[in-house]
């Protein structure tokens, strides 16, 4: 945030994205919301269709300044999809998830485990702005492999007709996070039993080339690859 930014809207500002359990592993900052949902790579969408509701992962992608209240957050797919045909105008929910660590706690009580998780509840709003759009779907495919979009070629009028976006507002979000080793009782500490956490993380392995890719690997893709092999 500049010094000179309004402050953002806290988190959690509904009834439906408030905390009821856990609340000390709430993360209340919208900012750590922003730089999560950047790092992040698959959402789950929940939606009703018909008589049952679905959830399903998808790519996303996250525009702080977007147009809808708070910002927005992108889906995309098949415009023959079911499920995003029910979407549209629907009230969805939005999960997105990063596993950090696995707890191995002295009690089948206190095992858990380390994670980041955001939720975003709102209507979803078809994207029909043209420009809207083709950022939309830029952002999409950046936040897999930063800066790739610039590098392909324009999409054609077959490929976005056959694609839907869209958008949900971030304004009804919460975040969670959980870090560190297990919270035993005393008495079972005292017990002796082992104790402690597995840390994971997501890494990158060696980039595989197409059968008919030519030349190296470009930088593009060769900057996100080694980011994730750092991490």
């Amino acid at each position: 945030m500049t010094r000179n930014a309004a402050p953002l809207a806290p988190l959690s500002p509904t009834d439906r994205t408030t905390v009821q359990r856990g609340k000390h592993r709430v993360v209340d900052d919208r900012e750590q919301l922003h730089a999560f949902l950047a790092e992040a790579l698959v959402a789950h969408v929940g939606v009703v269709v018909g008589d049952h509701p679905v959830v399903l992962p998808c790519a996303y992608a996250v525009d702080p300044a977007g147009p809808d209240g708070g910002g927005s957050l992108y889906v995309h797919g098949s415009v023959a999809s079911v499920w995003l045909r029910h979407a549209v105008g629907s009230t969805v929910c939005v999960t997105v998830t990063e596993l950090d660590g696995l707890v191995a706690a002295r009690s089948a009580f206190h095992h858990s485990m380390n994670y980041r998780s955001a939720v975003v509840i709102g209507r979803a709003r078809l994207v029909e702005d043209e420009a809207e759009r083709g950022r939309a779907l830029d952002l999409v495919v950046d936040q897999m492999v930063p800066g790739r979009a610039a590098t392909l070629r324009p999409s054609t009028r077959k490929e976005l007709a056959a694609t839907a976006v869209l958008a949900v507002p971030l304004h009804e979000a919460s975040m969670k996070a959980r870090a560190g080793g297990p919270g035993d009782d005393p008495e079972d500490v005292a017990a002796g039993t082992w104790a402690g956490h597995v840390p994971l993380r997501r890494v990158a392995e060696t980039v595989v080339p197409a059968p008919e890719a030519t030349g190296p690997v470009p930088a593009d893709v060769a900057a996100r690859a080694a980011a994730l092999a750092a991490r």
